[in-house]
């Protein structure tokens, strides 16, 4: 967002809108009938999603085939692997005032009452009226997620898990029970399915039968074709656009077992920012294609040029978005005297985020 940098001698008063606090700063004699300000510079806030993998064979992966067939074992887990992908990213176009930012003065004529109200950010809404332009809402973030639970790892794991099972020595044997305590839930389900099993729950009792055949079959599956995990991890980074498009920068990098790492360390996968300058501000011309001077005095605003971002991983792109860019306009004013005629004085609308002029009229 903006940050409006204002002489001390400013006189302000709080106002409080619908959707944001705003300032009201009237040019007065106290400060000359002048307001200093400075425009922004756009910056990017750039959200990585990325998604981490844990594969862990099961205790009887070398017996699938023989027990749950041949389909099964194509689907299971044959070795121990983590790996990181990136799945989403999410950018949130901002304004700031950097420390070398150039100050302009807004310049009116004395006599005539004149306000600008600015966001609680400092940046210049209006001036002459209140109905600014609500910037849009930034988009939402993706939150981390934690690691997947693992069925092997549920109460249902231990019920399925029989006595023989435990105190036989032999995986092979092991194995052999599993797979016939899998046969056994799958004909339990069955039956209560087709109302043939003994004593027949009904409503909810039903439902928590199935639940937990279906849990226990799930982790003695399991033991055979293994786990797939998940977790999500998320980072946030500011990209500051340049005045020339940029191809291939890295802004990020995923390691195979850490996640997110610096863009310097080669253990990690790249993930590439492309910035594409789509056009450029320019200033207005006369009637005769001549540009048109900067009025003496002048209220200035930015005449944005645009550009297209792109984040893409692994050789895929995750996402697009296309912002109008400040460092890609000029800067142009408005004739101050606009706004201090008695008879019809003018008012104007800024866009919150770019200092680009949006509407403006009489009263």
């Amino acid at each position: 967002m903006k940050k409006l940098l204002i002489l001390p001698l400013l006189s302000g008063i709080a106002l409080a809108a619908p959707a944001q606090t705003v300032t009201k700063l009237s040019a007065t004699k106290a400060n000359d009938y002048g307001i200093t300000y400075s425009l922004p510079r756009t910056t990017v806030d750039i959200t990585l999603e990325a998604r981490r993998t844990i594969a862990t064979p099961g205790e009887f992966y070398n017996y699938t085939e023989r027990y749950l067939g041949a389909d099964a074992a194509r689907k299971a887990v044959s070795k121990q692997s983590t790996s990181w992908t990136l799945i989403s990213a999410v950018m949130n176009v901002k304004g700031e005032i950097p420390a070398d930012a150039e100050q302009y003065l807004m310049q009116f004529k004395g006599g005539t009452p004149v306000f600008v109200t600015i966001s609680e950010t400092g940046m210049p809404l209006t001036i002459n009226t209140d109905d600014a332009i609500e910037a849009d809402a930034p988009c939402e973030l993706p939150v981390a997620k934690p690691l997947s639970p693992s069925p092997l790892e549920s109460k249902a794991a231990r019920y399925a898990v029989t006595e023989e099972m435990l105190q036989s020595s032999s995986l092979a044997k092991r194995a052999q029970l599993a797979a016939e305590q899998i046969m056994q839930l799958r004909q339990s389900r069955q039956d209560y399915l087709t109302g043939q099993a003994d004593n027949m729950p009904d409503g909810k009792a039903l439902e928590l039968i199935l639940s937990n055949i279906n849990a226990q079959e799930e982790a003695l599956t399991a033991m055979f074709i293994g786990t797939v995990r998940t977790s999500t991890d998320v980072t946030t980074l500011t990209y500051i656009p340049p005045v020339s498009s940029v191809r291939d920068q890295i802004i990020a990098r995923l390691n195979p077992l850490k996640g997110f790492v610096a863009p310097d360390d080669l253990s990690g996968a790249p993930i590439y920012l492309n910035y594409t300058v789509n056009n450029r501000g320019k200033l207005p011309m006369t009637d005769k294609g001549v540009e048109k001077t900067f009025p003496r005095g002048g209220v200035p605003y930015c005449i944005p040029g645009s550009a297209t971002f792109t984040i893409d991983f692994d050789g895929h792109t995750v996402d697009t978005e296309t912002f109008d860019v400040a460092q890609l306009g000029v800067v142009f004013g408005l004739e101050p005297s606009f706004f201090t005629n008695k008879k019809e004085p003018g008012y104007a609308i800024f866009d919150p985020l770019t200092g680009a002029l949006r509407e403006f009229g009489t009263k």
